[in-house]
Parts: structure tokens; C-alpha cells; sequence
């Protein structure tokens, strides 16, 4: 990954909003009250702000699930939009609480490595990124417990970036953001080698391998093989609808991720898949005299 493209803070005037919008990532699920504890610290700093749940049910402790949820969401808000992301099993230890911003978006949380591919993105675009710590204590709360950061300092951080404070005010500038070692898919003689990143709600596999890495093959989608989980699949569709009910399909989602699916089914259940599983793709080539 490239150096971080550090931007300058300027310092400015604490400057009262309208409205600010602050969304919520966290692995508390919803039973124990600690989602509607963090939206009363923050309506309480900045009662103006609207808050949107993005997720409170990542995997316990799964950063990188949380980072691929954050990377494939946060694009699709406005700018200057603040996301709070809690997933986070080094709360209390030395780890840093940090704030960021990553293009038009920024960010509050931990820094475990979940802005990984959210910082990718931005810098891929040429956009401007700034980190900051999170060490100056008038923007928490009063008390600080040493098990629940996203109550004590992350939400009352988004909420005096969403009342107008600058993010320069909130904490010291950080040039060494943790960062995820991400799997990458890797060529082949005959295509590329990715493995299983993410299973959704549907027990869909998403691969690591994108549209982006096999756009020439686009339009011979039908002589592509997929294989994983030791099964194969022969010809990429676009639509669940062109497979029948209970087979499998492979094709690129809305992230542009190549994953497998069976058709009204769950995938993961019917090939006993996990995160971590090889998946190939490959094309079929033509040879002289072969009909394919």
C-alpha cells in the first residue's frame, strides 16, 4: 500500500450545524441497550444529529468483517458524513482511540485496522487523509470505563465533530494508522486464485477476486469455471433469476465481488463454507479445431 497522502489540519472555530449525520457500526447486537445508550450520549452533545444504524451485528470481535462493511457502505453517504465503528476487543488496552477523515467521509473508532480499505479508497482517488488521536479528554465523557469506548469517547467525539468541532481539535495528528494484512488475490496461468472474505445474511460467498480483475472476460462469461469448496461452476450469469432454485450461480454482486450463491438457498450451508476458503476462477481457452 502507498504512504498515507497526510493532509494539513487547519484549525477552525468550533462553528454550530443544522443537522449532521452520524452512522453506527457495531458488534453489541441489539438486546443489551448498548446501541441506545451511545445515541443518547450523542443526541445529548449534538440533538440535532440524525443517526442511521448501519450494522450492530458484525461478527464478536471481527474487525476485518467490519472493515469490508464500512469500505463497501460509507461511499454511498453524503460527504462529510461521521462513522462510528465499535468493534473493538483491544478496548481498555493501549490501543488508540482515533477520528479521521478519508476523503468526504470521516471516521470514529478504534484504531485495530478497521479504516484499512476505507483508506485504500481514499487514496486510490487522490483524496486527502488526516488521522488524529483521540487524547484530549474534554471531548469524552466525564467518567471513562475501561470496557466501553463507544459510550465514553467515540460517541462523544462524533457528536462534537457533528455540533462543528474541527478534527484537528479533537485529538494529536497520527502517521501510523494499524493497518489490516488483507488477502489479495494472486494470477495464475490461467486466472486468479482469491479466497471466501465474507458471507452475508443469504449465506452468499463474496471472493476477494473482482469484475476489475477480469474485465476481458466479461464477455465470454459462459466459458469462465469458478471452483471452490469442491464443487464447479461453469458459466458466470448476472441474475439470480437464470439459475433454477436450489443451484448454484456464480456472478459479480453490487460490490463488484465475484460470489457464489445458491438460487433461493444458502451457499454456506450447502458447501459447508467458511471465510478463509480458496476459491479459482478460470477461462476456458480455445484451441484450433475444438468446438466449445
Amino acid at each position: 500500500m502507498a504512504l498515507m497522502r497526510l493532509t494539513p489540519l487547519p484549525h477552525r472555530a468550533i462553528v454550530p450545524v443544522s443537522m449532521s449525520l452520524i452512522t453506527l457500526m457495531t458488534d453489541f447486537g441489539l438486546k443489551d441497550g448498548n446501541v441506545g445508550v451511545m445515541k443518547g450520549v450523542i443526541l445529548g452533545i449534538a440533538p440535532r444529529a440524525q443517526i442511521v444504524d448501519l450494522s450492530h451485528f458484525i461478527s464478536p470481535q471481527n474487525v476485518r468483517e467490519a472493515a469490508l462493511i464500512l469500505r463497501r457502505s460509507a461511499p454511498y453517504f453524503p460527504p462529510e458524513t461521521i462513522h462510528v465503528v465499535v468493534v473493538d476487543p483491544g478496548v481498555g488496552t493501549s490501543r488508540r482511540p482515533i477520528a479521521a477523515q478519508l476523503g468526504p467521509q470521516r471516521f470514529v473508532g478504534p484504531d485495530n485496522g478497521v479504516i484499512t480499505l476505507l483508506l485504500e479508497h481514499a487514496e486510490r482517488y487522490g483524496w486527502p487523509v488526516a488521522v488524529v488521536h483521540l487524547d484530549r479528554p474534554q471531548f469524552w465523557l466525564p467518567e471513562i470505563s475501561h470496557v466501553f469506548h463507544g459510550r465514553d469517547i467515540f460517541a462523544p467525539a462524533a457528536a462534537h465533530l457533528a455540533n462543528g468541532a474541527a478534527l484537528s481539535d479533537l485529538g494529536t495528528p497520527v502517521s501510523d494508522p494499524v493497518l489490516l494484512a488483507l488477502p489479495r488475490p494472486e494470477r495464475t496461468p490461467a486466472g486468479w486464485r482469491g479466497e471466501i472474505i465474507y458471507i452475508d445474511h443469504f449465506g452468499n460467498l463474496a471472493s476477494n477476486i473482482l469484475s476489475e480483475h477480469l474485465p476481458e472476460w466479461l464477455d465470454a462469461a459462459e466459458k469462465v469455471t469458478v471452483r471452490l469448496c469442491g464443487v464447479e461452476i461453469r458459466g458466470l450469469v448476472e441474475t439470480f433469476g437464470e439459475r433454477a432454485p436450489g443451484a448454484l450461480a456464480a456472478l459479480f454482486g453490487s460490490t463488484g465481488n465475484l460470489i457464489v450463491s445458491v438460487v433461493n438457498g444458502s451457499a454456506a450451508e450447502a458447501l459447508g463454507a467458511k471465510v478463509g476458503d480458496p476459491c479459482e476462477v478460470e477461462r476456458l481457452v480455445e484451441s484450433p479445431g475444438l468446438d466449445v
